[in-house]
């Protein structure tokens, strides 16, 4: 699906270079890519280090390529839409990572653009991504089936209602730095009972780890597999019990709430 097909990049940063490194993984010539990157050090260092073209026009990407990346912060979104209003052909496909700008904000400043909004997550860059993909009003199925071509290099994708990009970017897209902070806590717990702190970081790290890995094969719920290591009276449902006590799964939760109406306030500045 990829063959032939001339990607461009607005923003040369982490998500972008992830892509790059799906995209070269997944088959598509490195001289297929073009990234427009203001910053000249990370210019040369993604040119230098994946062999792909690289810019300082942002006009030049959508001026050449048949799908266009926007992968800038959300606060740029209306400076860099103006920027490629006249360049942009009317057959490219617009792919934007931009959390909380609507389809609605980028189809008005680029009429009868065919955009898809996606928001994938961090462990992109070591390609075990997570994605969640909203048509805009002039998306065609096919668009979907493109961009999902792409984010599948670097994950797993869900195709969501774009009203519900909000709760992906409170969940999965900011999801990876509540598990950060859950392995630094459960590190740290080892540290105070006493575990050496590379010990302690490795356990933690691996079990995390592994018990994703262990849901993703097993293919059951978190429940379950919860119910098979909780022994009567033993040592986990007494961890249990005090995470339960302390509202473990209740804080959890009104972070993902937090996150996601800080999604919707972005949305509207």
């Amino acid at each position: 699906m990829l063959k032939g097909t001339k990607v461009g990049f607005i923003g040369g940063g982490n998500m972008a270079e992830a892509l790059i490194k799906g995209l070269l993984a997944g088959g598509v010539p490195a001289e297929q890519i073009l990234v427009s990157e203001p910053a000249e050090e990370r210019r040369t260092l993604l040119g230098d280090r994946y062999g792909v073209r690289t810019t300082a026009e942002n006009g030049a990407a959508a001026r050449s390529c048949d799908v266009l990346v926007l992968a800038v912060k959300p606060q740029t979104a209306a400076s860099v839409l103006k920027e490629i209003s006249g360049p942009i052909r009317r057959e490219t496909l617009l792919i934007s990572v931009m959390a909380g700008v609507t389809a609605a904000t980028m189809e008005a400043a680029l009429p009868g653009a065919r955009v898809v909004r996606i928001m994938p997550n961090t462990p992109a860059l070591v390609l075990e991504g997570a994605s969640a993909i909203a048509a805009g009003r002039h998306a065609a199925p096919e668009d979907i089936h493109l961009t999902r071509a792409i984010f599948d290099l670097v994950g797993k994708t869900w195709v969501v209602e774009e009203k519900l990009l909000d709760a992906v970017t409170g969940l999965s897209g900011s999801g990876p730095a509540y598990v950060m902070a859950f392995i630094e806590a459960l590190s740290d717990a080892g540290v105070k009972q006493g575990l050496p702190r590379e010990v302690a970081a490795g356990l933690a790290v691996q079990t995390v780890f592994g018990a994703a890995k262990l849901l993703i094969e097993t293919r059951e719920h978190p429940a379950s597999l919860r119910e098979k290591v909780t022994s009567p009276g033993g040592t986990t449902i007494a961890g249990l019990h005090s995470l339960e006590r302390d509202a473990f799964r209740g804080t959890v939760m009104n972070a993902v709430e937090a996150a996601t109406a800080r999604s919707k306030e972005l949305g509207k500045s």
